[in-house]
């Protein structure tokens, strides 16, 4: 509740693993683009690449499979502002902010990385040790997994909200 009494609606957090599932990608490649670039993805590589999210979805159902689709279609329908939470290889997570539609990256670089399906993203300067970011994000990196996913934890959403900057936290 805020302070005269209304519900608040929080922002919902998500944690964006960003690893690839094909295993001659090195752990890593991905998240050090994604900082780099200020993009969140996934990874899924179409040939050829996809003109529309529809032919994306399409296209990840013939050469994947159904779940990996409805994955990239839950990932494209997250609301921009909602935040992510990323882990890098040396372990410090990274917090970020979703900043605008789905496209697909087909340049040489998202291709070898496997970080091809990607909206922008504002990424905090700031990493945070796994002692700084809130019990149920660090929860869902240490679960394992390669999905992006929504954590739903009663309290992730007013904790990530405190460390973004700029927030009355």
């Amino acid at each position: 509740m805020g302070e005269t009494g209304e519900e608040v609606a929080l922002i919902p957090v998500h944690r964006a693993p960003m690893r690839s599932r094909r295993e001659d990608v090195p752990v890593g490649l991905a998240v050090d683009r994604a900082l780099e670039l200020n993009v969140c993805g996934v990874g899924g590589v179409l040939v050829p690449p996809p003109r529309s999210l529809d032919e994306a979805v399409e296209g990840l159902a013939t050469a994947y499979d159904d779940r990996t689709a409805r994955r990239l279609r839950r990932f494209s329908e997250v609301p921009d502002g909602a935040f992510v939470w990323t882990r890098e290889s040396d372990g410090l997570y990274r917090l970020g902010r979703l900043a605008g539609p789905w496209e697909y990256d087909a340049s040489p670089g998202a291709v070898a990385a496997d970080l091809v399906h990607v909206r922008p993203c504002e990424w905090a300067r700031r990493a945070f040790t796994e002692n700084d970011v809130p019990a149920a994000a660090a929860y869902s990196f240490s679960r394992g997994g390669r999905n992006f996913q929504r954590i739903r934890d009663p309290r992730v959403e007013s904790a990530t909200l405190a460390l973004w900057p700029g927030s009355e936290g």
